[in-house]
């Protein structure tokens, strides 16, 4: 693999569950994928992180204890709305008024590949849309 230059940046990400198990084994993979990734064990927690930290997009839990994972995406998106958020949850059906917070979803038991797939489409997605162009 080659090195990256020394103006490479990693995109940092910030990841968002209650499992601490699941919340270690993203942070293993994206790291070995060459993201910057900064972790919340619930939504305070994750929302005080977004408060101090410059992050690239958001990998957010749906079901949590105390704040669920609608609350905090309503909440970093009243904070910085060009943050892209990616919704991962166990329930394969969310109402609506959920998925129109978040920019993509995805259900926790896809597996890794199709998790660094559909980050990378975030990424796209949001730097497309920024520039005024159709993303499809």
């Amino acid at each position: 693999m080659p090195h990256p230059s020394p103006e490479f940046t990693p995109k940092r990400v910030l990841c968002v569950d209650d499992e601490k198990v699941g919340l270690a084994v993203r942070r293993i993979l994206l790291e070995a994928n060459g993201y910057s990734v900064l972790t919340a064990e619930g939504g305070v927690q994750a929302l005080q992180i977004f408060e101090e930290h410059a992050v690239d997009a958001v990998i957010l839990d749906y079901s949590m204890p105390g704040m669920d994972g609608a609350e905090v995406a309503t909440r970093m998106r009243q904070r910085r709305p060009e943050t892209p958020i990616l919704l991962l949850s166990a329930y394969v059906a969310l109402p609506d008024e959920v998925l129109r917070l978040v920019d993509l979803s995805l259900t926790k038991g896809d597996g890794a590949p199709i998790l660094l797939e559909t980050l990378e489409r975030l990424f796209l997605c949001r730097r497309t849309s920024s520039n005024g162009e159709s993303v499809e």
